[in-house]
């Protein structure tokens, strides 16, 4: 295991020390993600100001909603599209060849070789918008400790779909798309669940898991979850963990390297 950390300190050190040559990159991708946040807090905005509000959601408790969703594209932008997207270029111009011959496991090489600090804005801006609503609300500081691992679990839920949906590009070469309709059903995840009708509620809770990325975190922040979909939530997270090992494992049997 310590082996796999110095081998993390060196990829992220070296990543950062790359991308801060374009410093300017940072500031165009920070007025990026206050664009993108103004425009979900104008949308937010036009349900709640006529005095309608999402069955059991206040203004507030819709903030921190939101505010978890930031953090979910703060997080993406930052370790998972950098390293996942790149898996379907590795395989196109057989580079992945070299990723198997390394001394190391190829799904820890491929999620974590590298990182963008652009995505960091949204995760700084999803913290001060949960702490904003917090303060609204009077919830004590300890707890917003409450919500991080039903956090840490959708964070991992994410990254396991993600993996397995790069995992395809070895049968389909080209899948941009698909993972570009996997953000947008993501995108769901901006309101709570209430918002939408029962077959929607069911499809973002067990078909794509929306729910266990924004709504249920944000629940347990707010105290007003079952204890059951925190267990829930776990337990996904696991299985989609396990899973992404075992689909990766499989699809590896089909690649045909850039030698053969």
């Amino acid at each position: 295991m310590g082996r796999y950390w110095s081998v993390l300190r060196l990829f992220w050190s070296t990543a950062i020390a790359a991308e801060l040559e374009y410093r300017l990159n940072f500031a165009i991708a920070a007025l990026s993600s206050l664009g993108s946040l103004v425009g979900s807090l104008f949308g937010l905005f036009l349900f709640y100001r006529t005095g309608y509000r999402f069955q059991g959601w206040t203004w507030a408790e819709a903030l921190v909603v939101l505010g978890v969703f930031t953090l979910l594209q703060g997080y993406a932008a930052t370790f998972l599209a950098p390293n996942l997207n790149k898996i379907v270029t590795q395989v196109q111009e057989g580079t992945l060849d070299f990723v198997l011959l390394k001394p190391i496991s190829s799904q820890f090489w491929l999620s974590a070789r590298t990182l963008s600090p652009w995505g960091l804005p949204d995760l700084l801006f999803g913290v001060i918008m949960i702490v904003y609503a917090g303060n609204q609300l009077g919830l004590h500081p300890l707890v917003y400790f409450r919500a991080l691992p039903p956090l840490a679990f959708g964070f991992l839920s994410l990254y396991s779909l993600w993996f397995i949906l790069g995992a395809t590009s070895i049968w389909f070469v080209k899948i941009y798309n698909v993972t570009e309709v996997l953000r947008g059903l993501l995108e769901a995840g901006r309101f709570p669940m209430a918002a939408y009708p029962a077959a929607y509620r069911v499809f973002f809770t067990f078909v794509i898991p929306v729910a266990f990325l924004t709504t249920i975190p944000a629940e347990a922040l707010l105290g007003q979850g079952h204890w059951g979909w925190g267990v829930a939530a776990a337990g996904l997270s696991l299985v989609l963990l396990q899973g992404s090992r075992l689909f990766w494992r499989f699809a590896l049997r089909f690649y045909t390297s850039a030698s053969s």
